[in-house]
């Protein structure tokens, strides 16, 4: 069985038949969605934050772009995006309806929503200015063949069953000298941080979850899908295995998480 195989068949720690694993992904994050975001800052004693601002200054959008925001739930990196570049067409894609639900309750709030769209007639419109909403999997994007400038996809993309399959999904929407943006956690560098993250991984971080989203095995399944994610320099192999080039990953909070970038030709 090839890595890729097994990756396949993991659910965390668990084994399962690939066909499970989209259906497994979407029950724990509708079960997680209503306490997605302050989990994130309870979790991460708010340094996502940081991360998160990183990520879009790197990916730098700008007014006329097409920006295709994968596995983008409530819509934090998408609403980050669109406060930097407000004339940008940003169109955000999850897999869990729940998770679209609450970014599109959050885009009302704000009072900039055009509108949320989940039927396949339109999945190839982007509305000029403000986000567009849609259900979707990573593995086969509702959007045409190069479509959009830059592709992002945080903290998702080891919730994908076929990760492979996704980022060829990437390489396909994005156009010619389109950007590949990838904000995801990665294996810790030093020795004593990594111990004592591997502590409060796995000894806090679940009880948090009880506690406040009433659900212990999602955020238990969630800490055991880091330690199952590809290691950063097997990641840019796999991404220029796909067509991109210029693969890299920049560690950040020594190497709690990564960012990768890459080019499509």
């Amino acid at each position: 069985m090839t890595a890729q195989e097994r990756e396949a068949r993991s659910f965390g720690f668990r084994a399962i038949n690939p066909a499970e694993k989209a259906p497994l992904v979407q029950g724990v994050f509708s079960s997680v969605a209503s306490r997605y975001d302050i989990m994130n800052d309870l979790m991460s004693v708010g340094i996502h934050r940081l991360w998160k601002a990183d990520f879009v200054s790197l990916v730098n959008p700008r007014a006329g772009e097409t920006i295709l925001d994968v596995a983008g739930g409530t819509g934090d990196i998408a609403f980050r995006m669109a406060a930097k570049a407000p004339a940008a067409r940003i169109m955000v894609c999850d897999l869990t309806e729940a998770m679209v639900r609450v970014g599109r309750d959050r885009g009302i709030d704000k009072g900039s929503m055009p509108g949320w769209d989940k039927t396949p007639e339109t999945r190839g419109g982007l509305p000029t200015g403000g986000l567009q909403w849609t259900v979707g999997n990573a593995e086969s994007l509702p959007l045409p063949n190069r479509s959009v400038d830059a592709y992002t996809i945080a903290f998702g993309l080891r919730n994908v069953t076929h990760i492979d399959k996704a980022l060829a999904e990437a390489y396909r929407v994005l156009k010619p000298g389109g950007r590949f943006y990838c904000l995801e956690f990665s294996q810790v560098n030093l020795p004593i941080l990594r111990e004592l993250y591997d502590r409060y991984s796995f000894e806090v971080l679940p009880r948090i979850g009880q506690v406040v989203a009433g659900d212990r095995d999602s955020y238990q399944y969630l800490v055991e899908s880091i330690r199952r994610f590809p290691e950063r320099e097997a990641l840019c192999r796999r991404l220029e295995a796909v067509g991109f080039s210029q693969a890299k990953a920049r560690p950040l909070t020594g190497g709690v998480a990564a960012i990768h970038s890459a080019w499509r030709v």
